[in-house]
């Protein structure tokens, strides 16, 4: 696997019907030295219970909390967006929840998300879009390349719904194509790269 050159700040990851199953597999390739915070958005019921943090911290060495609104990012913490809210990530290093109307039919929207912190990142975010039943994401990763920051899309023929992957793929020239394992690996790679 081809070694990326470059530090960054912040990870997402967004995806939606078939994420859930599909996010331990990339969490538990993170070692306990991971030092980027990462942000989770998935598609969710509002008034949801807040359980995803505790399911997730079973596969996962890192702490996994959900997001409370002027929350500030660390590092090595696995954040997960709460049910109902827009999540977006301010300059100064600190969440905001919203509850402006729905993006793609959502809210939290992947594109709330990865847009906001393109605004702050720029070249040091990397986002990933996984398996998903819209095209959420899509916009919000485009706009991730456009600033400068790392790609990583699901390999669609992996993905339990396709459509998510494939509208990301579409909308942008991603940087990498992976299997979920694979995105698990890149991630614990990054954190080692050099400018």
């Amino acid at each position: 696997m081809k070694a990326v050159n470059r530090s960054y700040d912040l990870v997402i990851i967004g995806g939606s019907a078939g994420a859930i199953q599909a996010l331990p597999l990339i969490l538990a390739q993170l070692p306990e030295s991971f030092s980027l915070p990462i942000v989770i958005v998935l598609h969710r019921l509002e008034g949801s219970g807040s359980y995803l943090h505790q399911y997730f911290k079973q596969y996962c060495v890192l702490p996994v909390v959900e997001v409370e609104d002027k929350q500030p990012l660390l590092p090595g913490q696995v954040y997960i967006a709460p049910a109902g809210y827009h999540l977006l990530v301010e300059n100064e290093g600190h969440f905001s929840l919203s509850i402006d109307p729905r993006v793609n039919y959502c809210r939290p929207s992947i594109d709330v998300l990865l847009e906001s912190a393109a605004d702050s990142y720029a070249n040091r975010l990397v986002g990933i879009i996984l398996t998903g039943a819209n095209t959420d994401g899509s916009k919000g990763l485009k706009q991730v390349k456009e600033a400068g920051g790392l790609t990583i899309v699901q390999r669609p023929t992996t993905a339990a719904v396709d459509i998510m992957p494939r509208a990301a793929i579409k909308a942008t020239d991603v940087d990498w194509i992976l299997d979920l394992e694979e995105i698990g690996f890149l991630l614990a790679e990054i954190q080692y790269s050099d400018d």
